[in-house]
């Protein structure tokens, strides 16, 4: 099932941002959230592969940088230059452009790990489980919509013990359905789960990266000015009263 080959229509990618644990909750971001981009295979092989590329080769000799987004905030390893102002104005434009233009659909689904924690104690589900809960529950209308019968889903790889946890959790919703979906409706789909290492430089990943932590930044301070995510507020799903967004509780 992991090796089916290049027949879907469309693709996911799959990051997220924040840490999934309940042991210790960050004050400073109590938020785990996870960001999935769907898009049309060919879209991805012919507009965003090489749109991403171009960018990296405007500023790289190769198209070898990962476009990390903690990385590219504090100015670090590659992206020291955006240290001065004048290239980082530059570079944050082009890539706002480039989030912007590239054909792609938004899934975001977040967890407030304080108030998940208050509210359920020793009952509460791990944060990544429900993000992708939530997040299945809100692609199975884009799929159906689109009449697809397949879509392969590829995530950053974190560790063997959690990318076998996250298998089985994806598989077992795939299999059983959730709360509200059931399991009828996922197992007519074919949606292969890969892992991949962030050497791997996977353009779908990072572009999820990218959507990630705005849409988290928004959740926690909706207050704040956030041109990133006004950007990628654009992309979230919408369909028929379907929103490719949820943050719980």
């Amino acid at each position: 099932m992991k090796n089916v080959g290049g027949t879907s229509e469309y693709i996911a990618f799959l990051d997220e941002c924040g840490d999934h644990t309940l042991d210790l909750v960050d004050k400073d971001f109590p938020l785990f959230l996870l960001a999935t981009v769907v898009m049309r295979r060919s879209d991805y092989a012919d507009l965003v592969v090489p749109a991403i590329t171009r960018l990296k080769m405007k500023y790289w000799v190769h198209e070898g940088v990962n476009l990390h987004s903690l990385d590219i905030r504090k100015a670090k390893g590659p992206f020291g230059f955006l240290q001065v102002p004048s290239l980082r104005a530059g570079f944050m434009e082009k890539l706002s452009g480039l989030m912007r233009d590239l054909p792609y659909s938004l899934f975001v689904s977040a967890v407030r790990k304080d108030r998940h924690k208050d509210r359920y104690g020793e009952n509460a589900v791990n944060p990544y489980d429900l993000a992708l809960e939530f997040t299945l529950e809100r692609l199975i209308h884009f799929v159906e919509s689109e009449n697809l019968s397949e879509l392969p889903f590829a995530a950053e790889a974190r560790g063997k013990n959690e990318d076998e946890a996250l298998e089985r959790c994806f598989y077992r919703m795939m299999s059983d359905g959730t709360n509200f979906v059931k399991g009828d409706r996922f197992k007519k789909l074919t949606c292969p789960l890969i892992f991949r290492r962030k050497f791997d430089n996977i353009a779908g990943i990072q572009l999820a990266d990218l959507c990630a932590h705005p849409c988290a930044r928004h959740v926690l301070l909706p207050e704040q000015s956030n041109r990133a995510f006004d950007v990628v507020n654009e992309k979230i799903y919408r369909n028929g009263g379907v929103v490719g967004w949820k943050v719980f509780p």
